[in-house]
């Protein structure tokens, strides 16, 4: 395994072609659209990693604060702080032309972005890159990704956690010293481009989070907070004008149909639009706009989803420490989860056909060994098949003096269970790399997870178009609702319980909040789609793994594609009052519209 502290300590030179911007955001919630910007810092780095301009201020956002007692940001704080359009144009001036660096990229950016449109203005930053995705394509020998635990790894010290300016600080260090180890390895930096993102579908209207919970169905009493509404077909009034006065009322406006549905506003039923057969087979009520407009009139409080936030004035200042020592990682032997032969270890493969390769892959992870998709710094080991000698890569093995393993090595070990003398004896204790169609319990106690879906780093760009989705499946396995496909264009299901993320060039995530997921949803499938003519084949292995703060619960590498265009990556289902994962890879020929339809969406249901 290569050091990587050693191989970052030298002098420092970030790429070029960027004019890197470190930015930080302290915010009164999670969600842009309803939630507020407090505090902001931007660092604007020069070649050599130091720090050529900075940017901090409070922000008085008039608003509840929110988690006070994690940023220490209360109202009397704040009350006397700018604006944000106050510092909208000297904030734009420095983000100018810049590539924006933060942890969880797509956060930041996302409340940025919304602010500046409050504004009437626009983020002036094209790129991005996420140290989060930059520090899981390198693979850090860390137990989770937190800034406070590779603030430790990379021997950073952390003054004041959640404070916008000392956290930009720490992360600027953070990532010089894993661009530096990004460079060593020859690895390509994840940015990525923030605009352009394509649309397959027209416009709708837009999802806005409801802070009430869902009543049920419209009664003679009337409209009450919660409520789920659909409009289908054509309105007097524009339609984005009407959703957003109902949403103003404390209404949920969705595009889709399905059994929650409270209402649907339909002017003409004999257009019998798919939303409106929905209605009428679920027994949902259908009313006209003119009867909306009635009921707008007179809207009844709801129940809060959550409660109310109370500021907590904090009695003395903060006092200054170091980084929180990382938790330790799940101890898998305690959970039945006994080691295997070659457990703990990162094998790379050089050369081979896609076939051979495929082989090899297979029986590393029979071993217990998982396969590696980039030259890491977790990388222990280098298998080398036949044309090994024309990958670039094997140049770095050799000046890693990485243990080099041939095919005999891995079938040896397959029939007599030996070890390699010349094999680097040291190994992690890793969770269990999964095979095709194998499955683990989730553990109980643990609700949120990431699931990380990667490919190797060189196949970015042009060449290929992938997109990571997630279907919340019924017990007959299809959505209930179109808005149950997570995608590129719907990246949010019911305030966050599940959600896409897509801040790296050849990874995407997917957080679920399993605590969060409706109980008519039996089963999560997690699939990637490759856009064009190009196949699985092309791209080669994907590698999967499902993340807690606590450490990682399982990981999987799928590559048996050959012509398939879309596949099936993993599930996350119930069984028996449990969650579990299981590793599918099931490929399919045709693209992810004829996916999305094979679930029960429908794509093509413009009304």
């Amino acid at each position: 395994m290569i050091d990587t502290r050693a191989h970052a300590n030298g002098p420092a030179t970030l790429p070029r072609g960027h004019r890197w911007v470190v930015v930080d955001v302290e915010t009164s919630g999670l969600r842009p659209n309803a939630h507020r910007v407090l505090s902001v810092a931007a660092l604007v780095l020069r070649e050599d990693g130091s720090v050529e301009r900075e940017f901090s201020t409070l922000v008085n956002a008039d608003c509840d604060p929110g988690p006070v007692h994690i940023h220490n940001l209360t109202r009397e704080r704040l009350a006397g702080a700018p604006r944000f359009t106050d510092i909208a144009g000297e904030l734009a001036d420095i983000l100018d032309g810049g590539t924006l660096v933060a942890h969880n990229a797509s956060f930041d950016y996302g409340f940025l972005d919304a602010e500046f449109r409050r504004s009437g203005r626009s983020i002036p930053a094209d790129q991005r890159l996420c140290t989060l995705a930059l520090s899981r394509r390198l693979e850090l020998d860390v137990p989770n990704f937190k800034l406070a635990t590779l603030a430790q790894h990379w021997q950073v010290q952390q003054l004041q956690a959640h404070d916008a300016y000392d956290d930009a600080r720490v992360l600027s260090e953070v990532f010089v010293r894993s661009a530096t180890l990004a460079e060593n390895l020859q690895l390509p930096l994840p940015v990525v481009n923030c605009r352009g993102r394509k649309s397959v579908y027209p416009d709708s209207v837009q999802r806005v989070p409801c802070q009430w919970k869902n009543p049920g169905r419209l009664t003679e009493a009337g409209l009450v907070q919660g409520m789920k509404v659909v409009i289908s077909g054509a309105t007097t009034t524009p339609r984005l004008t009407l959703a957003g006065r109902m949403t103003e009322a404390g209404l949920d406006v969705l595009d889709s149909a399905s059994r929650q549905t409270s209402v649907v506003v339909c002017n003409d039923l004999d257009i019998q639009t798919a939303k409106v057969r929905k209605a009428m087979a679920e027994g949902t009520p259908i009313i006209t706009e003119q009867q909306l407009e009635a009921l707008l009139e007179r809207v009844a409080p709801g129940e809060p989803k959550v409660a109310t936030v109370i500021d907590i004035v904090p009695q003395q200042e903060t006092p200054v420490t170091t980084a929180t020592p990382a938790p330790e990682p799940p101890n898998w032997a305690l959970q039945g989860k006994k080691p295997k032969l070659w457990s703990g270890r990162r094998v790379l493969l050089l050369g081979g056909t896609h076939l051979e390769a495929v082989l090899m892959r297979s029986r590393i992870a029979q071993l217990g060994a998982r396969p590696s998709l980039n030259f890491t710094a977790a990388v222990t080991d280098a298998l080398l098949l036949d044309g090994a000698d024309a990958d670039k890569r094997l140049s770095r093995v050799h000046d890693r003096q990485l243990p080099v393993l041939t095919p005999d090595d891995v079938n040896a070990a397959i029939e007599t269970g030996v070890v390699p003398p010349h094999m680097r004896t040291e190994s992690r204790l890793t969770a269990p790399v999964l095979s095709h169609g194998e499955v683990i319990d989730l553990p109980a106690k643990t609700t949120q997870w990431s699931v990380n879906i990667a490919w190797k780093a060189e196949a970015v760009g042009n060449e290929f178009d992938v997109d990571i989705v997630a279907f919340l499946l019924d017990s007959n396995e299809r959505v209930d609702t179109d808005d149950d496909f997570v995608f590129y264009n719907n990246p949010t299901y019911d305030d966050g319980a599940v959600e896409l993320t897509m801040d790296g060039s050849s990874e995407q995530s997917v957080r679920i909040d399993l605590a969060s997921i409706p109980d008519e949803c039996e089963r999560i499938a997690l699939a990637a789609a490759i856009d064009g003519d190009r196949t699985f084949g092309d791209l080669g292995a994907v590698s999967i793994s499902i993340d807690s703060e606590a450490g990682t619960a399982a990981t999987a590498v799928l590559d048996a594609g050959t012509t398939e265009r879309t596949m099936v990556l993993t599930e996350i289902y119930r069984r028996s009052g449990k969650w579990r994962l299981r590793a599918v890879g099931q490929g399919y020929d045709d693209d992810l519209a004829a996916l999305a339809v094979r679930y029960g969406v429908n794509v093509e249901d413009n009304d």
